[in-house]
């Protein structure tokens, strides 16, 4: 992934995985394979896990820690009814801001006109 591709994922990441737990519930690997799988080749355990945290203080998740074959217990996060509420707000302001980008880009010489 490019510079660019990190910097706009920045802004959508705690959304996408909210996504994700809209599916099932996961934990950070879990969410961070998943990803890599979809072709985001260059997300770190870290940084997912930060948004774990950040997502787990704002109440957007449950957390329940399940025994580990190895290691400590794992926390597996599920999305709850804020965190609903949250990822269904996501997607519109995801919706609005794509429109907007596809009607701007649809314009011939948009890119120029302002300069």
């Amino acid at each position: 992934m490019g510079k660019q591709v990190t910097e706009m994922l920045k802004g959508t990441l705690e959304g996408i995985v909210l996504a994700i737990l809209s599916g099932r519930p996961a934990y950070g690997y879990e969410i961070t394979a998943w990803l890599r799988d979809q072709g985001f080749s260059d997300i770190a355990e870290g940084t997912i896990h930060a948004v774990l945290v950040r997502i787990e203080q704002r109440g957007l998740v449950d957390v329940e820690k399940v025994p580990s074959e190895k290691g400590p217990p794992r926390k597996v996060f599920s999305l709850n009814a804020q965190g609903r509420e949250y990822l269904e707000e996501f997607w519109r302001t995801w919706s609005f801001l794509a429109e907007r980008l596809e009607q701007l880009h649809k314009v011939p010489g948009a890119e120029h006109r302002f300069h």
